[in-house]
């Protein structure tokens, strides 16, 4: 009786019917990333089919010419092929290292055909593995042969002990991943090299960040602006109608997120914050159903009852590629009354007590110009730290005075200040010289954002000097995300957390950082979500620790990579 073919596994089905006289040996999840469990279940299978397993460790930084040999003679020893790789938390190879984060290294390696199973060891050498897997052979690099390492002795030993031998590889062909990292680091691209100066600053070491994440935990918030529904219905693929050419979608699945002023208010709860949101909600059943599932996250909700319904966005996506998008809203209309109610209203949400207040214009008609900065004059006298935002070409930038903080994007900041074609410090200039307010960040889409702070100058002063470098001070923040797979919301995570990090009085540069890790979170998922505490500081962490790629681990699953991917 014949075993089945190992090769066969990773493209065929594991559960089909088997050919007559063979008998099956992988168990459901094939081949691929395993854990510890997995692999004690292939080894115990392996044993009992007589198949030899054959072992490789290393830490496979950049899977160059000489591994692929080296893994290919490996393979040819044995029947079955194990690569082990030394985990992030414990390689020892100097500043920086490694380059590539363990799930995309152990990626690679799955993706080899001549590879049958990945394993990150978490201790710092593979003789612990070794102890516990025992493998028929143990390959390593022909420089190892008249190595007198300590631990590739340990190693040798503890093979050979259990009946294993030990095989170094031709080496005919030589590589250096650390001199090909080195070459790489030469000549990387502008974006990574401002990343890595960034993080060599003393205001953004993974200390002093992580203590702004502590200290916003407590820090009391007041938001007012339209409250919107976003509406995400998944569609099949798209076809042609029959009638005429045009796309026809099949709806699969719908999702609904509550956004606007509602999003900023439920950043501002999972980052430990206590918001106050102030909007307008209809009283109806569905306006009173949004405001209890944000007082069930925390979020207290004060709003100035308008009639007709919610504005509702909707769009249709087939995957994560939108499609066609539907705008459902009625434009409010405030009489001066509402007006005065609405800035009482905020002003009494505000109140002495509060931190930070964020004026979020989405251009639905809440806001005029008049309104936007009396709503500013009641609430600067109030808060530490006060923010605003716009969207839409009906929104009022020119109007928010007095700002501790203003977040557009470039289209925004240009439209509102009527300058198309001046340079960027120029157009920020004008903005915060029209509004009087001390910082902006202006946000580029996938070329990241730039804050703006003015410096400090008498009045003369300012206006014999024409250049902007003696006016603004400026710092490039790189976008952090290596993948946008939704854009929707990210200028709402960055302001939430930017404003919620001036309050806690750390500079502008690690506000805005903080900012771009919290837009690096929300970009990366689908639909308008809170970013928490946590996940800012794991993409954090994971820019300081990495020098040529940025990847969170929701990056990684979105794209299927991982232990999850290979045996699930």
């Amino acid at each position: 009786m014949s075993v089945t073919d190992p090769s066969r596994s990773r493209h065929s089905d594991p559960d089909a019917p088997l050919p007559a006289g063979e008998k099956r040996i992988w168990p459901s999840f094939a081949r691929g990333i395993v854990t510890r469990e997995q692999l004690t279940t292939v080894r115990t299978m392996l044993r009992e089919a007589g198949l030899r397993l054959v072992q490789c460790h290393g830490c496979f930084d950049i899977v160059h010419p000489g591994h692929i040999r080296h893994l290919r003679q490996a393979k040819s020893l044995g029947d079955v092929l194990l690569v082990s790789i030394t985990g992030d938390d414990t390689m020892k190879k100097g500043t920086g290292r490694p380059l590539i984060p363990q799930e995309l290294r152990a990626d690679n390696l799955a993706a080899l055909d001549f590879v049958d199973f990945v394993f990150v060891e978490p201790g710092p050498t593979a003789s612990d593995l070794l102890e516990w897997v025992q493998p028929d052979v143990y390959v390593k690099g022909k420089e190892y042969e008249f190595n007198n390492d300590p631990r590739f002795a340990v190693e040798r030993s503890t093979v050979e002990r259990h009946g294993g031998r030990v095989v170094f590889s031709s080496g005919d062909v030589v590589f250096s991943s650390s001199a090909l990292i080195a070459a790489m680091e030469q000549s990387v691209d502008p974006f990574h090299a401002r990343l890595a100066q960034l993080t060599q600053s003393p205001e953004l070491d993974m200390a002093s960040l992580g203590d702004v994440l502590s200290q916003i935990r407590g820090k009391r918030l007041m938001v007012v602006g339209e409250t919107i529904v976003d509406t995400y219905t998944m569609c099949d693929r798209p076809d042609v109608a029959g009638e005429s050419p045009v796309m026809t979608l099949r709806p699969l699945e719908q999702r609904r997120y509550d956004g606007g002023a509602a999003i900023i208010a439920r950043h501002a709860a999972a980052l430990g914050a206590h918001p106050v949101l102030v909007t307008a909600l209809p009283e109806t059943a569905e306006g009173r159903s949004l405001a209890a599932r944000l007082n069930a996250e925390g979020i207290e909700v004060r709003s100035l009852p308008l009639g007709g319904r919610l504005p509702e966005k909707q769009r249709f996506l087939v995957g994560t590629q939108k499609m066609v998008k539907i705008d459902q809203v009625e434009q409010y209309v405030l009489d001066a009354a509402q007006q005065r109610a609405l800035v009482a209203l905020a002003a009494e949400a505000a109140g002495p007590a509060c931190d930070v207040a964020i004026i979020a214009d989405f251009g639905l008609g809440l806001f005029t110009p008049t309104l936007t900065a009396e709503m500013c004059g009641a609430l600067r006298p109030l808060v530490n730290v006060l923010s605003g935002d716009v969207s839409g070409r009906r929104s009022n930038l020119l109007s928010m005075r007095e700002m501790d903080l203003l977040c557009p994007s470039e289209s925004e900041l240009r439209d509102a200040t009527r300058q198309l074609s001046e340079g960027l410090p120029a157009a920020t200039w004008s903005l915060l010289e029209a509004t009087a307010s001390k910082n902006a960040i202006v946000t580029l889409g996938g070329d990241g954002l730039i804050a703006f702070d003015r410096l400090a100058m008498d009045s003369q002063e300012s206006s014999e000097n024409g250049s902007f470098s003696r006016r603004l001070r400026s710092e490039h923040v790189p976008a952090l995300s290596p993948m946008a797979i939704d854009a929707l919301g990210c200028g709402d995570a960055l302001l939430t957390t930017a404003s919620l990090a001036l309050a806690t009085g750390c500079g502008l540069l690690p506000a805005a950082f903080l900012g771009a890790c919290a837009a690096g979170v929300q970009v990366q998922r689908l639909g308008n979500l809170p970013v928490s505490a946590s996940e800012i500081r794991k993409m954090a962490t994971r820019v300081h620790g990495a020098h040529l790629t940025f990847a969170t681990p929701d990056v990684m699953e979105a794209r299927g990579i991982g232990p999850r991917r290979a045996v699930g």
